[in-house]
């Protein structure tokens, strides 16, 4: 099956494949003549990726999906969201996003922690965080959303050479303290909050 993946990021491009599997053929806008900015104006995860999507479909009226992901940091108050990919600036640098996360984390770390010594009651900070993916899919004029969530915590610095976007800063769940940077695509497509949301999107899909 050939579809639009509404998305420049080779990153996700190469793992959307990875993940869906023989029987696809994911075409990208640029291949389609589709070079400006998809626009990215929701609120909300599910907003942004049916935004991205119904762009395309308003453009070429061709079966299409697009996701949108965001990480919620529990001491920064579900920051970055949906700002996750611009966190830092719009030229959406990967590397310049991760050191602002962690700057800011330990400036709200270090808050905290001077509040407890004032005698003040203040919680003590943790590094729980989590990935949330949201995919919209447009199938002849209709749309349908998947979702997928990943659970991890924030590494104290970067570490892994894998991966992209903030996976070097990011731990998950039952990986033994490794990053996402540093378990490999197999796993990590494995449990990961887009790998969760494409596997719905793949299984509804072959269903049609």
């Amino acid at each position: 099956m050939k579809i639009v993946f509404a998305t420049g990021n080779s990153g996700k491009l190469h793992e959307a494949s990875e993940i869906l599997g023989e029987g696809f053929e994911l075409v990208t806008p640029a291949a389609m003549g589709i070079t400006e900015d998809i626009p990215e104006n929701g609120k909300t995860l599910r907003a942004n990726s049916f935004e991205k999507a119904k762009h395309i479909w308003d453009k070429t009226e061709c079966s299409c999906f697009a996701d949108d992901t965001g990480l919620e940091v529990e001491i920064l108050g579900g920051a970055p969201g949906v700002y996750t990919a611009r966190y830092a600036g719009e030229d959406k640098n990967p590397q310049a996003n991760m050191d602002k996360l962690l700057r800011e984390m330990d400036r709200r770390i270090c808050e905290a922690s001077i509040m407890r010594e004032l005698g003040i009651p203040t919680p003590h900070a943790n590094r729980r965080a989590r990935f949330r993916t949201s995919v919209a899919l447009i199938l002849d004029g209709v749309s349908h959303f998947f979702d997928g969530v990943m659970e991890g915590n924030i590494a104290l610095s970067k570490s892994g050479a894998g991966g992209f976007g903030y996976d070097p800063v990011f731990i998950p769940d039952g990986t033994g303290g490794l990053t996402a940077a540093e378990i490999g695509d197999t796993m990590k497509n494995a449990i990961s909050h887009r790998g969760k949301a494409m596997r719905a999107l793949a299984d509804y899909l072959r269903h049609q």
